[in-house]
């Protein structure tokens, strides 16, 4: 095809084109784009050509790789952003600029290519007590937390370590995936430890903004206002207090973020926000009141929960829990709420309760404790939920509530069929 024809079909100067193929000009990312586009071909199916022509062919240009980057993270193509990455770390000015990328397509939820930007940027400043490094192992952290429980223990501990050099405003947001990472692994006195941390700075940082007439124009803002931050730690306290027994104190805890009266701000989002604490608090004075043993309680609890759906899975487990407890019968609760049983993903990440890792892993301990209460009431269908439970468990990596499964199966394996025994040694086989 001549030059001039193949410039009307692809739309790139026929000067340009000639330069191009001739080697006098590099190609620009956009010329890649319509050359392929022209030629009817994948949009990615010469990227890895043109890694070797923005580095051996040309000399590299951050105004040609950027968009390369970002593009080659777009279509999946990690092997190019690996490609480039470490070319361009060769030289540590590039350092920055990399992190930058990186920063925006964690916030697009390109986050397999952002891992690969933050690991090398990582590794290119290991020696450095940077921010940026700080910041790339916050964001690993996030990137790292899923299903798997000795993952996100790994993931929690070495993020740790960074803690401190993030900025304030990144520290409470750390502080809090920390915290519900260590709360979905029942760590109760880490978890209690991480929010005093989280109340003491943002009440401090409150107390500097309350007092300051104006404020730094430089300084980070918190991805919540910081009202939030000392409410959400007070509400995390006065959870770990009722995991703990210690109900008392949860009800104390449970004062103190349903009041909002300190706050200085009067804004739409101030009224929200305490609305929202203050319908916890009510329904949580209720669950640590069933919680305690309080079989009255029960009822009334059970109609604050029904016009809430995105509270029935949790209230479910606790009313449960209280079942086998203190012996209650709840069989028409479970009936009445039984489309609320099986596992959601798309409760909002807003509390402490709706966490996914900490929903994932109640999800494992309610079918357990679910079992538990059918066997105990001489019901078969206990059974069924041991081994659902046995397989979310392993799935999740959540070693304790295997062995309570374990536990409960070998109780009550006179009840169990011939395909349900057979079911759980493949299940117990494939967790060892």
């Amino acid at each position: 095809m001549p030059i001039n024809q193949f410039s009307g079909q692809s739309g790139i100067n026929s000067g340009t084109l000639s330069r191009i193929l001739s080697g006098h000009q590099p190609i620009a990312m956009n010329h890649l784009e319509r050359i392929t586009r022209a030629m009817d071909l994948p949009e990615d199916h010469f990227y890895s050509l043109y890694v070797d022509e923005c580095f051996y062919f040309s000399s590299p240009t951050w105004r040609r790789l950027r968009p390369f980057l970002v593009r080659s993270a777009e279509l999946g193509r990690l092997d190019c952003v690996e490609q480039v990455v470490q070319n361009l770390l060769e030289n540590l000015v590039y350092a920055p600029m990399l992190f930058e990328v990186a920063e925006g397509l964690f916030q697009e939820g390109l986050w397999q290519a952002a891992e690969l930007l933050y690991k090398n940027v990582s590794a290119s400043e290991k020696y450095q007590n940077s921010e940026r490094l700080a910041v790339c192992q916050y964001r690993l952290f996030r990137i790292a937390i899923g299903d798997d429980q000795t993952r996100n223990l790994q993931a929690a501990h070495i993020f740790e370590g960074y803690l401190d050099r993030l900025d304030e405003a990144d520290q409470l947001e750390g502080l809090k995936h920390l915290a519900h990472v260590y709360f979905s692994l029942h760590k109760w006195h880490k978890v209690d430890e991480l929010a005093k941390k989280m109340l003491q700075l943002a009440t401090i940082r409150y107390n500097l903004q309350r007092h300051s007439d104006r404020r730094e124009s430089n300084e980070k803002k918190t991805e919540k206002p910081l009202y939030f931050y000392i409410l959400y730690a007070q509400l995390i306290r006065s959870n770990v207090c009722e995991q703990m027994g210690d109900y008392p104190s949860a009800l104390d805890w449970v004062s103190l973020y349903m009041d909002g009266t300190w706050i200085q701000e009067d804004d739409e989002e101030v009224k929200r926000t305490v609305a929202q604490f203050q319908e916890w608090g009510t329904a949580n004075r209720l669950l640590y009141r069933v919680m305690a043993g309080q079989y009255e309680a029960l009822s009334e609890y059970v109609e604050h929960i029904s016009h809430r759906p995105d509270e029935i899975f949790t209230a479910l487990y606790s009313i449960v829990l209280s079942a086998n407890r203190y012996d209650w019968k709840v069989d028409s609760i479970l009936e009445r709420f039984a489309s609320y049983i099986p596992y959601r993903t798309d409760l909002a990440e807003y509390g402490v309760l709706h966490n996914k890792q900490i929903i994932t892993n109640q999800y494992t301990q309610f079918l357990a404790e679910l079992a538990a209460y059918y066997l105990n009431n001489k019901r078969k269908e206990g059974i069924g939920f041991i081994l659902q439970s046995l397989e979310t468990s392993a799935r999740i990596n959540n070693e304790s509530n295997v062995i309570k499964c374990v536990d409960l199966f070998g109780q009550h394996r006179n009840q169990a069929n011939e395909e349900e025994n057979e079911q759980y040694k493949v299940q117990i086989g494939a967790y060892l």
